[in-house]
C-alpha cells in the first residue's frame, strides 16, 4: 500500500469515526438505544440523525458517492445537530425548552467540537474537489 493510499484510508477512517461519534453522542443524550427523547418528534429526529450518521460513515468508507456528494452528506451530519444545539440553547424548540441557556453541558460541548470538525472536513473536501475554471 502506498503512502498516499494509506493516508487517504486514514482520513476516511477518521472522518467515519467522527460520523459515528455524532451518532453515539446523540444516543447517549437520548438516554441509550432503548430510550426515546420527549417530545416524540424530537426522538424521531434523534433516531434519524443517528441512523443517518452511521449511513454517512459507511458512505465515506466506500466509493459509492462522488466526493462532492460525500462532502455534502458530511456537511448535513455536522450542521444539522449544530443548528439544533444553538436553537435549543437560545429560543428553544416547540415542547422542548429545558435546555435554554444550558451552554455548559459537557456532552453538548463534545457534540459541538465533533460537529464543527465534520463541517471543516466537509468544506475542505468541497474546496479540494472544485474544478479549476478554464482561462
Amino acid at each position: 500500500m502506498s503512502k498516499t493510499t494509506a493516508s487517504m484510508l486514514d482520513g476516511r477512517l477518521a472522518t467515519a469515526g467522527l460520523c459515528l461519534a455524532v451518532a453515539m453522542i446523540h444516543v447517549t443524550d437520548q438516554g441509550g438505544f432503548r430510550a426515546f427523547a420527549d417530545p416524540n418528534w424530537l426522538g424521531v429526529g434523534y433516531r434519524a440523525l443517528e441512523v443517518g450518521s452511521a449511513v454517512v460513515a459507511l458512505l465515506v468508507l466506500s466509493d459509492l458517492l462522488t466526493p462532492q456528494l460525500t462532502a455534502l452528506a458530511l456537511l448535513g451530519v455536522g450542521a444539522s445537530p449544530l443548528i439544533g444545539f444553538v436553537l435549543t440553547r437560545t429560543v428553544g424548540l416547540p415542547q422542548d425548552t429545558g435546555d435554554k441557556g444550558n451552554w455548559s453541558d459537557p456532552l453538548g460541548i463534545m457534540s459541538l467540537v465533533v460537529e464543527a470538525t465534520l463541517i471543516l472536513v466537509a468544506l475542505a473536501r468541497l474546496a479540494g474537489s472544485a474544478e479549476p475554471v478554464p482561462a
